[in-house]
C-alpha cells in the first residue's frame, strides 16, 4: 500500500536516507558507550559506570524511534550491526582505553551524532518533513548537551 503521509516520493527517499545515517551513528556510539560501561576502571570508576549505563539507556532508546521514523517513512530500516557499522563515522575501539580517552572519545562520538542529526535536519527542512526534522533537532540537542558532561569530566 503507498505511503501517503504528504511527502513525495523523493522527500520520503531522502528522509530515510538521512534517518539511516543517523542510526548509524547512534548504534556505534551506542555499542561503544556500553563496552566502555562494562570495561571503565579507575578512580571514577563508580561515576563513570554509572554516567555511561544512563547515556547508552538513552541511545537504545533513540535508535527505535529513528528505525520507527524510517519506517513510517515507508523504507526498511537497517537491521544489522555491520550495515550500521559501515555506514557510521564512529568506528570500534581496538583494546580498552583509558577512562580519560574514554569520555574523550564518547564527546566527539556525541559530536558526530549531532553533526549527523543536523546535517539530517536541513535535508528534511528542505523536504517539508516538520516530523523527521523534529526528531533530528531533539538527536542533536540531546548529543550535544552529553557532549557537554562529558567534556565537564575531563
Amino acid at each position: 500500500m503507498p505511503v501517503d503521509i504528504g511527502l513525495n516520493d523523493d522527500a520520503r527517499n531522502t528522509s530515510a536516507d538521512a534517518l539511516r545515517v543517523l542510526l548509524a551513528e547512534t548504534y556505534a556510539l551506542y555499542s561503544k558507550t556500553h563496552g566502555y560501561h562494562w570495561n571503565v576502571t579507575g578512580p571514577r570508576f563508580n561515576a563513570l559506570h554509572t554516567m555511561f549505563e544512563t547515556q547508552y539507556n538513552e541511545l537504545w532508546l533513540a535508535l527505535d524511534e529513528i528505525a520507527e521514523r524510517i519506517r513510517a517513512l515507508g523504507h526498511f530500516a537497517p537491521s544489522s550491526a555491520g550495515e550500521m557499522v559501515d555506514r557510521a563515522t564512529i568506528k570500534p575501539d581496538n583494546g580498552i582505553p583509558d577512562a580519560d580517552t574514554m569520555v574523550e572519545n564518547l564527546v566527539k562520538g556525541h559530536e558526530a551524532v549531532s553533526r549527523a542529526a543536523k546535517a539530517g535536519l536541513k535535508i528534511a527542512e528542505d523536504n517539508g518533513d516538520a516530523v523527521t526534522a523534529d526528531l533530528m533537532t531533539q538527536r542533536a540537542a540531546i548529543a550535544e548537551k552529553t557532549a557537554w558532561m562529558l567534556r565537564a569530566n575531563l
